[in-house]
């Protein structure tokens, strides 16, 4: 089976053609960062504007590289939440359009799960039970994946998501945005001897790093990095104490789960997922094996749609022509 998967839930205007949800036929990505870069952070009416001039094109790229016709395709799988809401009508309406026209089954994929099936893509396939943890720039979440669609939330941020508490220091410290990527360049150049502050909630598998986040800042405030004009390696050490803290707490919570629940694996997926110092540490500490989607597909696109979509399809899970858009949509 082929399915055309399309991703429209923030910034990323993007489909893919992906054949029996492991193999990737086709892959587009239409980014807006640059677009966004000059507002410091995503402007959600220019973003879907910009998928409106955008999605048809990279749907019809992706076909295009696919080689496919709509007689191809077994289903059009579509992004309906959570996300951005004008973002995501962009997405779901033309799959809609789509499905509707080319007489294709439609359905509607949780963003989250998604996320997960970035690892569906890579050389290996995931053997459950296993431990997903999901870290983005809007979420932070702790899965407990039993099978396909046994799905357990185990724990979530209670405020600040990690990529939004990259993207919150980054630009206390000069460093630009976005301020996952900013952050870990700066890292390699600065020294990780800032004490910063862990909140470990202990009892929970909940993470928290708002309080983090207003220590970065306040310490870059009492080093003035902000009026130095000589702060390039001040700004460079609490980078990398920020992302030392934040990549611990990370770590030690995901391996204690999978201790806990006794799994086979870990998976690691979102655009944080792509920072090399959380990688590599999830992989030293883990008694298990750790899967890891190639970086590319850490960040939102659409042939983790589509794999997602695979999985939904064998097990009968088609949606109405009524589907609609679930800002809010949790993972359960």
């Amino acid at each position: 089976m082929r399915i055309l998967g399309i991703e429209t839930s923030c910034d990323e205007t993007a489909a893919a053609v992906v054949e029996g949800g492991t193999r990737i036929i086709s892959n587009v990505v239409s980014s807006q960062v640059e677009i966004h870069r000059r507002y410091g952070g995503i402007v959600p009416e220019v973003a879907s504007r910009q998928h409106m001039l955008s999605a048809i094109p990279i749907v019809e790229q992706a076909l295009a590289e696919a080689s496919a016709r709509r007689t191809d395709l077994s289903a059009i799988a579509v992004t309906n939440g959570p996300g951005l809401a004008g973002s995501l009508m962009v997405g779901v309406n033309l799959a809609k359009a789509l499905a509707f026209s080319w007489e294709l089954p439609l359905i509607g994929i949780n963003h989250l799960e998604a996320h997960i099936y970035s690892n569906w893509l890579a050389r290996e396939t995931p053997r459950f039970p296993l431990i997903a943890l999901i870290v983005s720039g809007g979420h932070t979440e702790l899965v407990l994946m039993k099978d396909h669609g046994e799905l357990l939330r185990l724990g979530r941020t209670r405020d600040d998501a990690a990529g939004e508490a990259f993207d919150k220091v980054s630009r206390v410290l000069g460093l630009g945005y976005p301020g996952g990527p900013a952050i870990e360049s700066a890292s390699r150049l600065g020294t990780p001897g800032r004490r910063l502050p862990r909140a470990w909630l202990k009892g929970s598998d909940d993470f928290s790093f708002s309080g983090l986040k207003t220590a970065a800042a306040r310490l870059a405030e009492e080093l003035g990095i902000s009026s130095s004009p000589d702060s390039g390696s001040l700004a460079a050490d609490v980078a990398a104490s920020f992302q030392e803290a934040v990549v611990d707490v990370l770590a030690t919570k995901t391996v204690a789960a999978a201790r806990r629940y006794k799994v086979e694996q870990i998976l690691l997926a979102g655009g944080v997922a792509a920072n090399t110092s959380l990688r590599e540490t999830i992989a030293s500490r883990s008694p298990v094996g750790v899967l890891l989607p190639d970086p590319a597909l850490c960040t939102d696109n659409g042939a983790m749609v589509a794999s997602c979509g695979h999985f939904h399809l064998l097990a009968g899970k088609v949606a109405n022509w009524d589907l609609d858009v679930i800002p809010g949509m949790g993972l359960s």
